[in-house]
């Protein structure tokens, strides 16, 4: 297991680009299986969750072609549905949560689709329900193995038919799932309570120029015509809004000058007005995003009648679930209170512990509730030694590290780079001291 050795307390200044987008990527990957023809896919993040979506998809039969940095050219024309059923993918695909999103291409194209249970960080519950009584409404057979974990869908000998369903949840993998296996459905199939974060909107998107006929995109009423077959296209993934934030909370509690380049700034929603709830300055410069540095500290902004502000999660265009974790660890520095309420996940803020050792006072109120009480800005963090119990507490730990005083350590970073494109060589060269050891 690697760890981080981190020298904090030190302001960094600089320009950083975000990676490609991980959430988008693990949706287009599986995409490329819905075709024989070629797909070139660009701004590809080389971070371990992707590369392992990549490997299995190589073990499927597709061939992978490897272009400049952080673009692959895919063919899935000699695909090998009897992997499915291999002890080797039993491993492999239950070691990734988003193996779950090859389901859907499989089923429509070649009229089956199994996945163990699929991994990723252990947040809590996390249910597949979406995605496969939304393949049952497409008129796909369900299996479920309850001594492996194994499921399966099949399509019956008439194969998937449109039809009108209405999601339980707004989820985004269950959406992006559902849509690829609707593209080749005969008929029409509306998806009502879909997801429309600008990832979903992106594979939309890409389905469409690959022939799919969907519109909608954008609202949470999908309607897909289905077509007889797709076609190869050239797609670019959008920078990666989870990492912008973070360069937003690393700028802030570090007292750095930071400009983050190339953000696609209409694609990220609340995420800006977020922080500046939390009394950072954020200025937009072109498709840059300029953070000067906070020498004097940040204070929070209460709501107008003076309560307590509370920052929740909700499906999108509501604040990102992923970035609660980075709000929480920034507030810790903040001058004010700040009330954080994880609706979707029911363990994600366990990590807290961690930060109260450090010096943070926080409260934690339930699984989904921590009230944290912002410090003077002077009172800094102190070092410690910490292990990364998932991708995006991994990270907020990492900032914490790099505002705190003294050399801090964290161990098990494999989850940071789950996420995280070589963040340690990124972060050094604006001026962070932190060594991979």
């Amino acid at each position: 297991m690697g760890i981080f050795k981190i020298e904090g307390g030190t302001p960094l200044k600089g320009e950083i680009t975000p990676q490609g987008a991980k959430n988008e990527a693990l949706q287009i990957l599986c995409a490329v299986l819905l075709t024989g023809d070629k797909v070139k896919i660009n701004n590809i993040p080389d971070i371990i969750d992707i590369n392992k979506l990549i490997t299995l998809l190589g073990n499927l039969g597709v061939k992978i072609q490897r272009n400049e940095p952080g673009s692959i050219t895919f063919q899935a024309d000699e695909v090998n549905v009897g992997y499915l059923e291999t002890e080797a993918f039993k491993k492999e695909g239950g070691a990734l949560r988003g193996s779950i999103m090859i389901v859907g291409p499989l089923l429509a194209r070649f009229g089956k689709g199994y996945i163990p249970k699929p991994g990723g960080d252990k947040i809590g519950r996390r249910r597949l329900d979406t995605h496969f009584e939304g393949f049952i409404n497409l008129g796909a057979k369900f299996r479920y193995n309850r001594e492996d974990h194994f499921y399966g869908v099949e399509t019956p000998a008439e194969g998937l038919q449109g039809t009108d369903m209405l999601l339980d949840e707004a989820s985004v993998t269950g959406t992006a799932n559902i849509v690829m296996a609707a593209v080749l459905a005969k008929g029409r199939t509306t998806v009502y309570n879909a997801a429309c974060e600008p990832y979903l909107q992106q594979l939309c998107k890409m389905l469409n120029s690959m022939g799919a006929n969907i519109t909608g995109v954008g609202s949470n009423l999908l309607t897909i015509e289905g077509v007889e077959s797709l076609g190869g296209c050239e797609h670019r993934i959008l920078p990666d809004m989870i990492e912008i934030g973070s360069w937003i909370g690393l700028a802030a509690m570090t007292k750095s000058e930071i400009t983050i380049k190339n953000v696609s700034w209409e694609n990220l929603g609340l995420i800006p007005n977020t922080f500046r709830k939390l009394g950072i300055t954020i200025e937009k410069r072109n498709d840059d995003i300029y953070i000067p540095a906070h020498k004097n500290g940040y204070e929070v902004k209460t709501d107008i009648d003076g309560s307590i502000l509370t920052i929740a999660d909700a499906p999108w265009p509501g604040f990102t679930p992923d970035l609660l974790s980075i709000v929480l660890v920034v507030a810790t520095q903040a001058k004010g209170d700040v009330l954080i309420h994880q609706k979707m996940f029911e363990s994600r803020l366990f990590f807290v512990d961690k930060l109260i050792d450090m010096g943070a006072k926080i409260m934690l109120c339930d699984p989904h509730r921590a009230v944290v009480m912002g410090h003077n800005f002077e009172s800094q963090l102190k070092a410690t030694t910490m292990s990364s119990p998932d991708i995006r507490a991994g990270i907020s730990l990492l900032i914490a590290a790099l505002s705190a005083k003294g050399t801090s350590t964290i161990q098990n970073i494999e989850q940071i780079d789950r996420g995280y494109e070589r963040i340690d060589e990124r972060l050094r060269a604006i001026g962070a001291k932190i060594v991979r050891a």
